[in-house]
């Protein structure tokens, strides 16, 4: 059976390339083996969204590390259902700098024009997720 989960939480240091790069590296490697899909956006300096598929198990376990993972604070689970196909399959972990996106599409997902992951509802950051595939701007991860 198939999942997605939708998560926000705060980097408990300032999210750097290096910080990204610990968690992408081992990430895709990992996620290769389990068969989790994905996409890890970053905003605002210290703020993670992320987006995780696959098996039930192997989602849970994951999102499981993620709670007790040092770089994270506030993990916040915004959205999770059974799903019968993946939506970000292309990606063993894709990545999105949210900060340079276009504030138009922010704006349709949010009330400013810098959007705070932990104040959409879960079917807003999937909406958002999805015109990012849309829109070409995940990059990397596959």
């Amino acid at each position: 059976m198939l999942v997605r989960l939708i998560y926000a939480s705060r980097s408990s240091r300032s999210i750097t390339p290096d910080l990204i790069e610990s968690i992408l590296a081992p990430s895709r490697r990992h996620n290769l083996e389990s068969g989790v899909t994905g996409v890890l956006c970053v905003c605002h300096g210290d703020v993670f969204l992320q987006v995780l598929e696959g098996a039930r198990e192997e989602v849970n376990l994951l999102y499981g590390k993620i709670l007790h993972d040092e770089r994270h604070s506030q993990v916040t689970l915004l959205h999770y259902e059974e799903v019968e196909q993946r939506r970000f399959s292309s990606w063993r972990m894709g990545r999105v700098d949210l900060d340079k996106l276009n504030v138009g599409i922010i704006l349709k997902y949010s009330e400013k024009p810098i959007l705070d992951p932990f104040a959409i509802s879960g079917r807003v950051a999937l909406a958002l997720l999805e015109e990012l595939i849309e829109g070409a701007a995940i990059v990397g991860g596959c």
